[in-house]
């Protein structure tokens, strides 16, 4: 029996390996880490790869390394002082992949690394026992479940109309199935008012100056981070805890989370391209549309508004679904281990992150118990945390 199997190997399940490693908590030989993909953190780097991210919205303490100024040092080291930005020390991408990697490395993270996709989990004895879609059967003490959203991208129905009729012009950018972003054809509608949204808008429309539509529903919301920093700490989350109806916790989260918002610096540069005349960005919905195979183009008409948009190609930075990750398997778990859940199907769980003995969760699935940051790096930092400190206390 192993000591402990985490299920997902984005951020979340890197994060809680690396703190279990670096604390002596567990051993390489007696952690597994079973994820879809070939390697760590496959999704997070196709991701931010492909809508063009310079920079990460996070502080530079915000890392998978237990140590804070970690990356700090890292950069240091490699005399990298001007992957940083701004006064929060955002760090590059490329800066932030090649510190993973090297912590990776440090650990010998690829010698617990399984590739497989979870489809039942069910408690044996004292343990946890996780099957994967290929038969294969592992069972640990603990199970960390760490999986997140991003199979779970939002189309608007619109959209999946365009979609079914005209499938290769149409795609949401966190679809892992769609074609790479190098296929489409200018000019382009990209459809959303959040971050993701606005670094795809920016790598477009320097490479197709004029040929870019950002169409969004809001103004822009400017927010450095995507919810207060007080969230990090007492201010905020000692109150949080205090809330016992959990359905009071939920609307306390979506009212903490600046959705569809965006630092500053993206915001000055998207108004740059659009004074410089190469994007244009208007606030509006899509009302209806038609599709005009001969001319191989795209025209929607916008509510409340008599204009027209004539493209080639629709991006969707829509987000995800509001529905509980991962639950084609979760709910079976659910009902044979009669595991409590809030209104929203979300895991009411212990201060330390326990669903039931020895079953923990990171990421989106513990969000009632960690709050608004929950999804990002910064949750990611205080699930491990909440995690490591509970096995101290029981050891």
């Amino acid at each position: 029996m192993l000591d402990w199997i985490i299920i997902g190997g984005g951020i979340q399940g890197c994060t809680v390996a690396t703190f279990l490693l670096k604390s002596n908590r567990t051993t390489k030989k007696q952690l597994c880490i079973i994820d879809s993909h070939s390697k760590p953190l496959h999704s997070w780097s196709c991701m931010a790869n492909r809508i063009g991210m310079e920079f990460l919205r996070s502080p530079s303490v915000h890392h998978i390394e237990p140590e804070p100024f970690h990356l700090q040092k890292f950069a240091g080291s490699r005399g990298e002082y001007n992957h940083f930005y701004g006064s929060y020390k955002r760090p590059s991408l490329q800066l932030f992949n090649a510190h993973c990697q090297s912590i990776f490395n440090e650990i010998e993270l690829n010698d617990c690394w399984n590739q497989g996709r979870v489809n039942h989990i069910m408690k044996t004895g004292n343990g946890w026992t996780v099957t994967t879609e290929d038969g294969t059967a592992r069972t640990a003490k603990h199970v960390v479940i760490a999986i997140g959203v991003n199979e779970q991208p939002f189309l608007p129905e619109w959209a999946k109309h365009i979609q079914d009729v005209y499938p290769n012009h149409v795609a949401h950018i966190y679809d892992k199935n769609s074609q790479e972003l190098d296929l489409f054809e200018p000019p382009f509608l990209i459809i959303g008012g959040g971050i993701a949204a606005a670094h795809l808008s920016i790598t477009l429309s320097r490479r197709f100056p004029g040929k870019v539509i950002l169409l969004k529903r809001h103004p822009f919301r400017i927010y450095d981070f995507d919810s207060d920093p007080g969230w990090l700490g007492p201010k905020n989350i000692n109150a949080f805890h205090k809330i016992e109806d959990f359905n009071k916790r939920r609307k306390e989260i979506q009212q903490a989370r600046h959705k569809g918002s965006i630092p500053n610096n993206l915001y000055q540069t998207l108004r740059q391209l659009q004074k410089k005349e190469k994007l244009c960005i208007m606030d509006g919905e899509v009302d209806s549309f038609s599709i005009n195979l001969n001319e191989n183009h795209i025209c929607l008409d916008l509510k409340q508004s008599d204009d027209k948009l004539n493209v080639k190609s629709i991006l969707l930075a829509t987000g995800f679904q509001n529905t509980l990750p991962g639950q084609e398997w979760l709910s079976s778990l659910i009902e044979q281990e009669d595991l409590s859940c809030a209104a929203c199907g979300y895991p009411i769980i212990t201060k330390s992150l326990e669903w039931a003995p020895g079953l923990y969760v990171a990421g989106a699935l513990a969000e009632l118990e960690v709050g608004p940051v929950s999804r990002n790096i910064a949750g990611a930092r205080k699930a491990a945390e909440k995690i490591i400190s509970s096995i101290k206390n029981k050891s």
